[in-house]
């Protein structure tokens, strides 16, 4: 009998969060290679700071791998530095920040230990919530990642890139990466 109850209360507190994650996990999808709306928090940017110096940016949602983050970033900069007549480009900074956010899901309904007048103190409200496990905390806190990855890129010229070790072309980056980017083709019917 002890065992079942010792089994029983690990499940009974994961049960609401394996809803909750079954749930999130059919709606998610990881952002689209895309560029950031008005309004949205997710997709790229890009902004000339001088004629050949530009920022760059790439935020994924919580469904977004960094290492995808970062693939994306890449293309845009290759894609910045061909629209700019540009053949190669280098890294001037670049940096990959994770943001997190916290939620607080409850862990079910209040245990026997709860209502009024009930658990230790002075009388009124009170308890230990949760299941009724003395310093059993009621919710359970879910974190969540997404990554926003930036760079200035500076744009070179053939002769300033043939110079350059840390020079990227932009063609190679873009056949390379291009085609992993592209939203998914609907079914022909």
């Amino acid at each position: 009998m002890n065992s079942v109850k010792s089994l029983a209360r690990p499940l009974a507190r994961a049960f609401p969060l394996l809803i909750a994650a079954g749930l999130l996990a059919g709606c998610m999808t990881p952002t689209p290679y895309a560029p950031r709306m008005e309004g949205q928090k997710t997709g790229y940017t890009d902004r000339a700071l001088t004629q050949n110096r530009y920022r760059v940016t790439f935020t994924g949602n919580t469904a977004t791998p960094r290492e995808t983050v970062e693939s994306y970033l890449l293309l845009r900069a290759a894609e910045v530095t061909r629209a700019a007549g540009y053949s190669a480009f280098m890294f001037d900074t670049r940096n990959t920040k994770a943001n997190h956010t916290y939620d607080a899901i409850p862990d079910g309904p209040p245990g026997p230990y709860w209502g009024y007048g009930r658990g230790w103190g002075w009388g009124g409200w009170g308890g230990w919530g949760g299941w009724g496990f003395p310093y059993d905390p009621a919710v359970d806190v879910v974190v969540r990642t997404n990554y926003e990855a930036y760079a200035e890129i500076v744009l070179l010229t053939p002769e300033q890139a043939a110079k350059e070790p840390r020079a990227i072309n932009a063609a190679d980056v873009i056949a390379h990466l291009g085609p992993d980017a592209a939203p998914p083709k609907p079914p022909q019917t």
